[in-house]
């Protein structure tokens, strides 16, 4: 719901943007890039996020102390790090 809030209103201000842009309004290339920002940045985060895993990974991955409750599912998540790469894992708990 929020993502869809805050993509409506990038795309609000992309309009806005390009309608005083066309105009001769200076300002409107800021809006344009605010929209920008906003819509792509939504849609980036959403394409790159994690999918969660049902069970813990192997040995070599340390439980860090990040807990949340993920929107979609419902479920309380765990997240686990390689402190070699960095690389995150969600787990459902």
């Amino acid at each position: 719901m929020l993502r869809a809030v805050i993509i409506a209103f990038g795309v609000l201000c992309l309009a806005g943007g390009a309608i005083a842009a066309l105009a001769g309004a200076g300002s409107g290339w800021g809006a344009i890039a605010f929209g920008a920002l906003l819509v792509l940045g939504t849609v980036y985060e959403r394409v790159h996020y994690k999918p969660l895993v049902t069970s813990r990974p192997g040995p070599e991955w340390e439980r860090t102390s990040e807990r949340f409750v993920d929107e979609q599912t419902g479920k309380t998540v765990t997240v686990y790090v390689h402190p070699e790469s960095g690389e995150r894992q969600y787990v459902e708990d």
